[in-house]
């Protein structure tokens, strides 16, 4: 089939979405073209450059447009090749050289080669390269420990550690480690977001703002064409419009489905995807200022937010009961032995008494929709009900998920005394590494958005990222989460089992433990 023809049935999908909507086609005339796979989304994305974004909503589009060194093994979170076909790591841990994958092309006909990938980390870590400021490059956190990259050949590129890092080569598997197109950012500059080019099964072709964004097979790709001729990445916001529009024929997938739905795509005409991953959804809490700078007050909100709850009503039994900051389904470094937060509000009445506080008052960042964030305003509106029960004032200001990205991740000193939070992360070191060290704070470039501080967690952190026995990693983990959950810095609420619901004419859909949609393998008749 052409590319113009491919053009027109993506558009042809988009039309037909679009008259869903708007209520001008009914479910049977709403189909969608066989080949094209329209995909709702939760939000816009923010970009389509992997070094300058952090939501899992972008993750899924860039997972399909891009490759990286390595990628996660499908249903595993271990490492395998990819643009790098192999690897050697020296005896101390500190020298990796990679071997690259020959005769592969961006996508707008530039080389791959070791040059293409020294670029790109230099991009991200050197102040002084000259495409440095078309960041910001909020993740490259994940190769800090990288002291050089350089092309020790045209294929194949060593990249020197200041010293050894255990979680290297997993994060070199996620987002932030996609290879761009240096040709293409010397182009574009500070506009590539918006005009992305990498090696991946799918090739960018449009993106409408509020609408949709449209990829095409890439024919040559390395891995095999891919079996779609093109994905639509169509933002719908609220759930229940993405529910009806599921519904109605006007989408062919659904991510992020609410709990409440799920009972309407039961039947023959569906399929329910579920898939475990390494989720927590949790409340920031301002420890800098405000009621929560006293730990008596943050520990009173963790008693006082019935999880139980949340997790049996409001989230029908999706998601279990968060009991710290490391998900369970890191169970090599999970403590098991660490019991959550029991629902006892007489002990969060005594809590603010004992620290004298009264009434404390409360502004409540909630979004209405983003990555992982599951039902976010009904759990913000539970959990303000079960704050104000105990003697809380509670007030919520809602915002759109990137814009509620905006007011929280610079930190909420002088915003906001608590936020919703989500975090799927790769290694147990991505989520407490980037949110609860003290160098994490927002003014040096982290996510520590409620300045949270203890120097023995800090301890704890960087000596797990560098030790090289993973025994000695998993003690030092779970003695970071008893410390932490003790401390209170968040409101620790549940660990989700993503799901997803496909129509009847989606083959080879599945979830991934990473989080990422990946849809390579995915055919639509």
């Amino acid at each position: 089939m052409s590319f113009l023809n491919l053009s027109r049935r993506a558009a042809l999908a988009l039309t037909a979405a679009a008259a869903v909507a708007l209520g001008g086609l009914s479910p049977a005339t709403a189909q969608t073209p066989p080949g094209v796979l329209v995909v709702g989304q939760i939000a816009e994305p923010q970009a389509l450059d992997p070094h300058a974004v952090t939501a899992v909503n972008d993750f899924r589009i860039l997972m399909n447009v891009y490759d990286g060194l390595v990628r996660y093994a499908s249903g595993t979170l271990e490492v395998e090749p990819a643009l790098a076909t192999d690897w050697t790591i020296s005896d101390d841990g500190t020298v990796y050289t990679f071997t690259l994958r020959e005769g592969v092309s961006f996508h707008d006909g530039s080389p791959f080669n070791a040059e293409a990938v020294v670029f790109n980390f230099e991009r991200m870590l050197n102040e002084d390269h000259p495409f440095h400021d078309t960041g910001p490059f909020p993740l490259s956190f994940f190769f800090s420990s990288v002291d050089s990259v350089e092309a020790t050949g045209d294929m194949e590129v060593t990249f020197t550690l200041s010293e050894p890092y255990a979680p290297f080569l997993s994060n070199l598997a996620y987002p932030t480690g996609l290879i761009v197109s240096p040709a293409a950012v010397e182009q574009y500059g500070a506009d590539f977001g918006r005009n992305p080019s990498g090696t991946g099964a799918f090739r960018f072709e449009e993106w409408r703002s509020n609408e949709a964004v449209v990829v095409v097979a890439n024919p040559d790709y390395w891995d095999g064409a891919p079996a779609l001729e093109a994905v639509v990445f169509r933002p719908i916001t609220d759930a229940n419009t993405r529910t009806a529009e599921m519904l109605a024929g006007g989408i062919d997938v659904m991510v992020e489905v609410p709990p409440v739905a799920l009972g309407e795509f039961e039947g023959d005409a569906f399929t329910i995807h579920e898939q475990a991953g390494p989720h927590v959804w949790f409340l920031i809490l301002n420890a800098l200022e405000g009621p929560f700078a006293d730990v008596r007050v943050r520990q009173a909100a963790n008693y006082a937010v019935n999880r139980e709850a949340i997790v049996n009503d409001v989230l029908e039994g999706t998601a279990e009961v968060a009991a710290g900051p490391t998900p369970p389904a890191f169970a090599w470094a999970y403590n098991d032995e660490l019991e959550p937060y029991p629902y006892d509000p007489d002990r969060a009445r005594e809590l603010l008494a004992e620290a004298g506080m009264e009434n404390p008052e409360i502004t409540f960042y909630v979004t209405e929709g983003g990555s992982g964030m599951l039902d976010p305003i009904a759990m913000g509106t539970a959990i303000q009900a079960d704050l104000e029960a105990v003697g809380f004032d509670v007030t919520i200001e809602t915002y759109e998920w990137n814009t509620f990205l905006g007011r929280v991740n610079p930190g909420l000193e002088g915003e906001a005394d608590m936020a919703e939070m989500a975090w799927m992360t790769n290694d147990p070191d991505t989520l407490p590494y980037l949110a609860l060290r003290t160098a994490a704070w927002p003014d040096q470039g982290g996510f520590n958005s409620g300045y949270y501080s203890n120097p023995e967690v800090d301890a704890l952190l960087e000596e797990a990222r560098t030790a090289t026995d993973q025994d000695r990693r998993a003690e030092l983990y779970r003695e970071m989460q008893v410390i932490v959950q003790e401390d209170a810095p968040w409101v620790f609420v549940a660990n989700w089992v993503q799901n997803a619901v496909t129509n009847d004419r989606v083959e080879g859909f599945g979830l991934e433990p990473s989080f990422f949609l990946l849809l390579h393998d995915v055919a639509k008749n």
